[in-house]
């Protein structure tokens, strides 16, 4: 049975949808700048590639799961493109190493990839993410903000696992035991804050807080002239 141009598209695009949704559960902040790299755009098309020649293979087997005419054919395109992943990520064989079992398939191969689009997004975002937790965290009293400054990112979201919430509490009492400098105590809480919730929440969040997070401002010193003897 000859594949329709209509059902390449719908099984390259699903494929290629599993792929985005791969790398943007990995890159929540700014999914953008993870989608915009070359090894992203990559990944993508290994996931495309993948569901159509799984698509390939069913018709050449006319697996047609017990349906006829136009409902075997949209079943393939479907189970094509939503299995073909799922056929990547299993493991054909184990291997025993000692005593560490080592999964064999191509596994391997996408990991490698992932760990390709995770290094390429680091290197991209790296200059700009130090940018703009200067800016944004300036003047911001790591003990003040300690407490406060989490709670209202995760107040501001909706949908942030309880999880999440508390490994992040856990980072920040090692950050606040830490023997640094307040300063740098505040630019890693927000970066920290910037990998969760994204550059422009943790911006108006620290906005909105105000003065209540930020650096006493020292009094000036009040100079008294000396009388004038005449």
């Amino acid at each position: 049975m000859s594949i329709l141009w209509y059902e390449w598209l719908t099984v390259i695009g699903i494929g290629a949808l599993i792929g985005i949704t791969d790398i943007i559960s990995r890159y929540r902040d700014e999914p953008d700048d993870a989608l915009g790299t070359m090894p992203s755009i990559f990944y993508l098309f290994v996931n495309a590639a993948a569901s159509s020649l799984t698509l390939i293979c069913i018709r050449a087997f006319e697996w047609d799961f017990g349906l006829q005419g136009q409902q075997a054919a949209w079943a393939q395109v479907l189970v094509a493109g939503f299995g073909a992943m799922a056929i990547l990520r299993t493991s054909l064989w184990t291997v025993q190493v000692g005593e560490q079992s080592i999964p064999i398939g191509l596994n391997g191969f996408l990991d490698a990839i992932l760990g390709t689009v995770d290094r390429a997004v680091d290197r991209k975002r790296a200059q700009q993410r130090a940018e703009s937790v200067s800016v944004i965290m300036k003047d911001v009293d790591f003990d003040k903000a300690a407490q406060a400054l989490p709670s209202y990112c995760f107040g501001l979201l909706q949908n942030l696992p309880a999880e999440e919430q508390e490994k992040f509490g856990r980072k920040v009492a090692l950050l606040a035991a830490a023997p640094m400098h307040n300063r740098v105590k505040s630019l890693l809480l927000g970066l920290s804050l910037m990998n969760l919730v994204g550059e422009k929440v943790l911006e108006t969040a620290v906005s909105n807080l105000g003065a209540d997070i930020r650096v006493t401002p020292v009094p000036a010193p009040v100079v008294v002239e000396a009388p004038v003897v005449s």
